[in-house]
């Protein structure tokens, strides 16, 4: 599956609720740079898996709502799963930059 960048920052934007502000491919003179929309990334990353965790350790208390659990360790699935092919992407990209002849 091929992805635009900016259909996948734009995605992402919509995934977080519009609270990241992550530059647009085309707009380089405003917005984060590219360190700082990764650690944006991967705090919001880290707040997930944390809230489904809590959520999941709700549920088996009996203290918390089916749906909500549910809907809380399904975002926090989403994210791991693109936090990994992220990782897989930046590994493929590096070993194709190792290859390339100087």
């Amino acid at each position: 599956m091929v992805m635009n960048v900016a259909d996948a920052l734009a995605a992402y934007r919509q995934g977080s609720g519009g609270g990241a502000k992550i530059a647009s491919v085309a707009d380089t003179g405003s917005g984060e740079s590219f360190s700082s929309a990764l650690k944006s990334f991967a705090g919001d990353a880290v707040k997930s898996l944390e809230e489904g965790e809590k959520a999941a350790a709700a549920g088996a208390a009996g203290k918390a709502d089916i749906a909500s659990v549910v809907t809380a360790i399904n975002n926090a699935e989403l994210m791991l799963q693109t936090v990994v092919t992220i990782r897989d992407k930046v590994i493929a990209a590096y070993q194709d930059i190792t290859k390339t002849a100087i």
